[in-house]
C-alpha cells in the first residue's frame, strides 16, 4: 500500500497487451461475469513494474521482458484504489496456452480455484461490454487503445 497523504490507498498494478488486430489481452475473472487485465495489488516493497510484471506472470504465465513495457502511469481506479499500468504489443499468443497460476480458496465449496479461468483477444470496442465499468473507463475514456498500439509499435520498430 501507498499514501498519498490523505490516507491509505491500494495499489493495483497490471499490463495492457495488444496486437496488430487493435486487439486487447483479456483474463475471465473465475466465477465472475466479466474479464480483466493481468493486475494485481503491489506486495510490500515491490515496484510497480516489479508487481505488474509478477501479476501478469501469476495470472497468465506470460513472462514479459521489463524492456518491452511502456509505462502509462498512475490512474485513479475506485475510491480507495489506484491502478498503475504498463502496456506491451505482443504478437497473438494463443489463448489455449495461457494458464493462471495464482489461486484461492472458493468460500462454498473450499475447493482452490484460479483465479483467471479462460483468455481471449478481444477488439478495443469490446472493451466496454467485458470489462467492469471503472476498468473500460480507464481503458477507453482514459487510454486511446488505437494510438497506444500505434506508439508500441514504434518503439518496438526502434530497438529492432
Amino acid at each position: 500500500m501507498w499514501s498519498d497523504g490523505s490516507g491509505l490507498r491500494r495499489l493495483s498494478c497490471g499490463i495492457v497487451i495488444v496486437n496488430d488486430d487493435d486487439e486487447l489481452l483479456l483474463c475471465r475473472v473465475t466465477g465472475q461475469g466479466h474479464w480483466d487485465l493481468p493486475k494485481g495489488g503491489a506486495d510490500p516493497g515491490e515496484t510497480p513494474l516489479q508487481a505488474a510484471l509478477r501479476e501478469t506472470y501469476e495470472e497468465t504465465g506470460l513472462r514479459l521482458p521489463p524492456a518491452t513495457l511502456l509505462e502509462l502511469g498512475r490512474y485513479a481506479y475506485t475510491a480507495r484504489t489506484d491502478l498503475h499500468l504498463y502496456a506491451t504489443h505482443a504478437p497473438q499468443v494463443d489463448p489455449r496456452r495461457l494458464a493462471c497460476h495464482s489461486h484461492y480458496v472458493c468460500a462454498g465449496s473450499r475447493r482452490l480455484r484460479p483465479e483467471m479461468d479462460a483468455y481471449g483477444w478481444f477488439a478495443f470496442d469490446a472493451v466496454p461490454v467485458r470489462c467492469r465499468p471503472r476498468l473500460a473507463s480507464v481503458l477507453v475514456s482514459r487510454l486511446d487503445l488505437r494510438a497506444l498500439r500505434r506508439r508500441l509499435q514504434a518503439a518496438a520498430a526502434v530497438v529492432a
